[in-house]
């Protein structure tokens, strides 16, 4: 069986912990190397290049809620909230 292993983060070096089911994922996957970073640290190397969205306000057309889109809204062309545009999307 595993056991929870300590392992150095090679990026801040910090130590943290490659837990027995980590280990039993990694190895369920066919991963034979062990993590070289801490949690931290992949997270902040996955979404090193995104930037955040830009999301805009609008009046919903079918029930005048507030709606944020990630799109610019255009005068000639009607924005509907997620729960409206879920229910046409399933009359459809």
């Amino acid at each position: 069986m595993y056991e929870d292993k300590t392992l150095v983060c090679k990026e801040c070096g910090a130590e943290f912990v490659f837990t027995a089911g980590e280990q039993e994922f990694y190895a369920e996957k066919g991963f034979v190397n062990e993590p070289q970073r801490c949690k931290s640290c992949r997270d902040a190397r996955k979404n090193g290049g995104k930037t955040e969205r830009e999301m805009f306000t609008a009046t919903c057309a079918s029930c005048g809620k507030e709606a944020k889109v990630p799109f610019k809204p255009r005068e000639d062309r009607p924005v509907y909230c997620s729960e409206c545009f879920a229910k046409m999307r399933e009359e459809q």
